[in-house]
């Protein structure tokens, strides 16, 4: 969740490089790359200092933090122009983490990233990629044949990067995370956008399926139920968004969610007695942080965990 930062990754701790450091344990912890509001500083200098290190070709995994400074709207790409500079430094990047920004930093919605593809062919290692914000994102048509996770967090993930994920030539991918947000802030995705992930026609090897924070949420529930690609992962992860138990009562009818390891459906719109239904229903099923609907001037409003 965007609320806090990160305290490890991809197995190790996370820890602040600063500025004018000499050394660095590269066994020992990941640096994460920020800057303070009205820092002087700025993180491609940083990542320079950091790549400078004797030993630096030792990293397996960065973290980016809040680069924007007082200019809210300056983007990622001046970071993702900088780790492709020092590429060379990192022959051993395995996981990268783009976005470490939490919401008193930034607001999720109000993250700018840019367009990523260059990021692909200059770290042809990369197993897990993580990126937060979806506003002028681009991840472009990659390959990356050692990803085994993507995970992109968004209030609203626009359509097109939600094609450019499944058309990623990516077979050893095992973790697929897309936060999908809301049309407010630019989610304008549609099941019919997942057929092919779906029908099983992608990733061979897929495992967990985690499309979160979605404001259709009954809809890609309904769309899920009877689909193909069920029948081979072992999670299904549809937490963070507004199901009711019109969605559930889709997932309730299907054999195959009957037949998955575990079931993530927390931060939710279930009545008590559908909850109760599908905490019998197999998997193990997380069924935590029930809301209540908003009502004003008469709507009904059941709101993601994670738009703004």
């Amino acid at each position: 969740m965007p609320y806090e930062n990160l305290t490890t990754f991809f197995g190790k701790p996370v820890e602040d490089f600063q500025p004018g450091m000499e050394t660095w344990d590269f066994a020992g912890a990941v640096p994460r790359f920020r800057i303070e509001y009205d820092s002087e500083d700025n993180v491609p200098a940083m990542l320079g200092n950091y790549a400078a290190l004797p030993g630096a070709e030792a990293t397996d995994a960065l973290v980016i933090g809040y680069w924007q400074g007082d200019d809210s709207s300056d983007s990622s790409q001046v970071v993702v122009e900088a780790l492709v500079t020092y590429a060379e430094r990192f022959p051993n990047l395995r996981a990268l983490f783009l976005g470490d920004i939490v919401s008193e930093e930034n607001e999720i919605s109000w993250i700018n990233q840019s367009d990523l593809s260059a990021l692909w062919p200059a770290f042809p290692h990369l197993e897990h990629m993580q990126v937060r914000g979806a506003t002028d994102l681009a991840l472009g048509r990659f390959e990356a044949p050692r990803l085994t996770t993507l995970i992109i967090e968004s209030g609203g993930l626009p359509r097109r990067v939600v094609q450019e994920a499944l058309a990623a030539g990516a077979p050893e991918l095992r973790h697929l995370e897309l936060w999908l947000g809301t049309d407010e802030y630019g989610g304008d995705s549609t099941p019919e956008d997942f057929a092919d992930l779906f029908a099983g026609r992608l990733f061979p090897k897929l495992n967990t399926l985690a499309l979160r924070d979605c404001a259709y949420a009954d809809d890609l529930a309904a769309a899920l139920a009877e689909a193909p690609v069920l029948e081979r992962i072992s999670t299904l992860d549809l937490s963070l968004g507004n199901l009711t138990d019109e969605g559930a009562e889709a997932l309730l009818a299907s054999p195959t969610v009957a037949k998955l390891s575990r079931l993530d459906l927390h931060h939710h719109f279930l009545t008590e007695a559908t909850m109760t239904r599908l905490a019998a229903l197999g998997p193990a099923v997380d069924l935590s942080e029930q809301q209540e609907p908003d009502e004003y001037a008469g709507e009904i409003y059941r709101n993601i965990a994670v738009s703004e």
